[in-house]
């Protein structure tokens, strides 16, 4: 009945990194441990069992990852607060897996407030079921400004007691002062309860940092719990967009393009064609880059017609037909199958105002949103979220449309659509591919991070 806080020095700093791989040290240790997040902000989901025999629930996709390195059945409890932006100010409010209306910039702090209760509540029951619980901060605990109604950093280290490390990412450089500066924007109760550091991406020399490492130690009088090297073979299903490089292999003999929606979403959705060799996967917005491409993707999207319009202002939605009509594949997911189809009505104003737009027409499918949101799982992969229901053909030659996210992770089905749409041979396993990632990551941890210490810090507080 303990537990741990990983919060960050800024977003993309490791945290998810750290968790996943103590959560794959601490269940190799024979120990029951939860990954838990209070709040995410994401539009990468993942549909799990409600746990009440009453259909499904979605939570972020990072803490269904790390549930799996932890052996862990994926609930609820462990995201209890999803928010998936649908615009710059504005974002929709998924609250212990089901849709729970919006909260704006404007109603920052106050519309919070509900939120704190349900997720602390969240995490007290998970830490009364496991032996330890993992959790993950957001953002940075330093972000002052919201401290006030912050209840996902030290708002939860304050109101479980629970010790807490600070993950930076050294790569980007300035780590020192990150780590530093955190430590001192925090007012005394919340510094307390900061129990030390953890280095992410290093490169080099680990001697050359140790100097840097004791000074830091002096100054604080907290130490750094292990210095985690960068990998080239570690990445998780990511979790927000601040990466989308795309999965590059070096021998690839074709192309797949990925379409960089504004608002794109579970766009991991690709990660299994990133495993196969002789694929190259990008994220473009450029309509000159589809022309090389020999696959287009239109991944899933949080606001799918106002995306549908980005894609003509750029000129993409010329690009694409003319790539289907050259009879070249294209695939669309989710929003994306239904921007290839003919009309997609929001009568009820579910993502802006009511109407009808025009799709690109490649399908003979007719999309009509609701406010009520599908959610369903698939076998033996993928996992439907979406408010549009489409009707029609979701195939028209070498243009294919799914409602299904994941469903390529399933090692025959991608390897059929490959054979049959570019002639390409699978050679890769990605369920054996994410198991062994995991067991990377967890090996990482057990070679450059204090385990035991970490594991006697969450049990002492």
């Amino acid at each position: 009945m303990t537990a741990l806080l990983v919060a960050g020095m800024s977003s993309d700093a490791g945290k998810s990194v750290v968790v996943t791989g103590l959560c794959r040290a601490l269940v190799r240790r024979g120990i029951r441990v939860a990954p838990y997040k209070a709040q995410n902000m994401s539009n990468n989901s993942m549909v799990v069992p409600l746990g009440t025999g009453d259909g499904y629930g979605e939570i972020g996709r990072a803490q269904w990852v790390q549930a799996r390195a932890a052996g862990a059945e994926p609930e609820v409890a462990m995201n209890p607060v999803l928010l998936k932006p649908g615009s710059d100010r504005r974002s929709h409010v998924v609250r212990m897996g089901l849709p729970d209306g919006e909260v704006s910039a404007r109603d920052w702090t106050s519309g919070r407030e509900r939120l704190a209760t349900t997720a602390h509540a969240a995490f007290d029951d998970l830490r009364s079921r496991y032996d330890v619980v993992v959790a993950e901060g957001a953002g940075s605990p330093a972000e002052i400004n919201l401290r006030e109604s912050d209840y996902v950093n030290m708002g939860l280290a304050r109101h479980g007691d629970v010790p807490t490390v600070v993950v930076g990412d050294i790569d980007r450089g300035g780590w020192f002062a990150s780590a530093y500066g955190t430590l001192m924007l925090l007012d005394d109760a919340d510094r307390a309860l900061v129990k030390g550091f953890v280095v992410n991406k290093f490169r080099g020399d680990v001697g050359l940092l140790r100097p840097g490492l004791a000074d830091l130690e002096q100054r604080t009088g907290l130490p750094t719990f292990g210095v985690l090297p960068w990998h080239p073979d570690l990445w998780l299903d990511s979790e927000d967009a601040l990466d989308l490089d795309g999965r590059r292999a070096r021998e690839a003999t074709r192309t797949v393009a990925v379409v960089r929606l504004p608002r794109i979403s579970n766009f991991t959705d690709v990660d299994a064609l990133g495993l196969e060799p002789d694929l190259d996967v990008v994220f473009v917005s450029d309509p000159r880059r589809l022309a090389e491409a020999d696959l287009v993707v239109l991944p899933g999207t949080r606001a799918t017609t106002a995306d549908l319009a980005w894609l003509r202002e750029r000129g993409l939605d010329a690009a694409i037909l003319r790539h289907a009509r050259a009879g070249r594949p294209v695939l669309g997911i989710c929003g994306g199958c239904q921007m290839l189809g003919r009309t997609i009505a929001d009568p009820d104003g579910v993502e802006g105002p009511p109407g009808v737009v025009d799709g690109l027409g490649l399908l003979d499918v007719e999309t009509v949103f609701s406010p009520d949101k599908t959610l369903r799982l698939h076998e033996p992969a993928g996992y439907e979220i979406h408010h549009g229901r489409i009707s029609g053909t979701t195939t028209a030659g070498a243009v294919t449309g799914t409602m299904a996210h994941g469903a390529l992770e399933d090692d025959g089905l991608r390897a059929s659509y490959l054979r049959d749409a570019l002639g390409v041979e699978s050679a890769a396993s990605f369920p054996a591919a994410r198991e062994r990632r995991l067991d990377l990551l967890g090996d990482l941890v057990e070679e450059h991070l204090d385990v035991e210490a970490l594991l006697d810090l969450a049990r002492r507080g």
